[in-house]
């Protein structure tokens, strides 16, 4: 199974630390986001990675020329001064993840959940890991009736953990450019083509400094 990584994004909520750094490059206990996600992905049999970049991309290329692991096949797509957000970015880099399903990542989030647990086809057009409403996202984005999502008409007490495997047919009719992921999801689920597994392990969104420095403590202490 390919593998993409979403690594574009400017970072606004964790300025200053992404003024001359790519958020994927930030680290927590001693190693950057980027390296823990591609370690993941190697232990559960990932050998092609995508990586799309925009902001500060040429850090991240430079980071990988000595930091990606043996055997491991990481290709870049670029979106050069404009991020394309999440659908967009992979509507982009469909092309190099082939036709088969993949799995993506959201390149600031950290998780202790293992990969190749997630399904490697899923029964409809995707599958995707759903965890608890942190404190920062209490509304939620779904609920769950079995391992069907559910958007609306039930409380949304589960959180997308931005980690989950997509048919790329759930992208099918969508053009190129700026577009999020998050409409596509939930037209997906209106049509019951939309499964998920809810983790109730270690999960952070690492969307501001206060949280990177929370995960920080919590990996250095173990």
């Amino acid at each position: 199974m390919n593998a993409m990584i979403l690594a574009a994004g400017r970072g606004e909520r964790m300025r200053p630390l992404t003024d001359h750094c790519p958020k994927v490059l930030l680290s927590a206990g001693g190693k950057t986001l980027l390296d823990w996600h591609l370690q993941r992905l190697v232990a559960a049999g990932v050998e092609r990675v995508v990586i799309n970049i925009a902001w500060l991309g040429d850090l991240i290329r430079e980071h990988l020329r000595h930091h990606t692991p043996m055997g491991l096949e990481v290709l870049i797509s670029d979106e050069q001064d404009r991020a394309l957000e999440t659908a967009g970015g992979i509507v982009k880099a469909l092309p190099l993840l082939g036709s088969a399903p993949f799995l993506v990542l959201n390149g600031d989030v950290w998780c202790d959940f293992k990969v190749d647990n997630l399904p490697s086809w899923p029964e409809g057009l995707a599958h995707l890991l759903l965890v608890n409403n942190p404190a920062h996202h209490p509304q939620g984005d779904f609920s769950l009736i079995g391992d069907q999502v559910q958007s609306i008409g039930h409380g949304r007490s589960l959180t997308y953990a931005g980690i989950g495997c997509f048919h790329p047919e759930l992208f099918a009719g969508q053009s190129a450019g700026v577009a999020a992921l998050g409409p596509l999801l939930r037209r997906a689920c209106g049509r019951r083509q939309l499964t998920a597994t809810h983790y109730s392990g270690y999960w952070q969104d690492v969307g501001t400094p206060a949280r990177l420095a929370a995960l920080d403590v919590g990996l250095t202490s173990g």
